[in-house]
């Protein structure tokens, strides 16, 4: 089943920048081969469950190994089974409808 996500992981007790870490999870991420949108608070991600969710857990395994005792992570998922639909396709919908006014 295809799924996109927004995740958002926040390790704690690292102190105020979390730069390295974030730069950590998008490595995983990329190392994945999965197609993603890294924005100011988070990652879009899109691909087969099972590969995004396995994602997902090296983030917290790799932060994990980088020191971080704690971490805590929201994510927002979604699916759907009428057609296939990608990050560029929902982004691009709004853009259309913004252009009409």
């Amino acid at each position: 089943m295809k799924v996109m996500i927004d995740l958002c992981v926040v390790p704690v007790g690292v102190g105020t920048s979390v730069s390295a870490y974030v730069t950590a999870c998008q490595r995983v991420i990329q190392d994945a081969g999965l197609s993603h949108q890294m924005h100011a608070y988070g990652t879009d991600i899109e691909g087969e469950w099972d590969e995004v969710f396995a994602a997902v857990k090296r983030c917290h395994e790799v932060v994990h190994g980088m020191g971080a005792v704690r971490i805590t992570s929201s994510m927002r998922i979604g699916t759907r089974t009428d057609r296939d639909q990608t990050m560029d396709d929902k982004i691009n919908s709004v853009k259309a409808q913004l252009k009409e006014r």
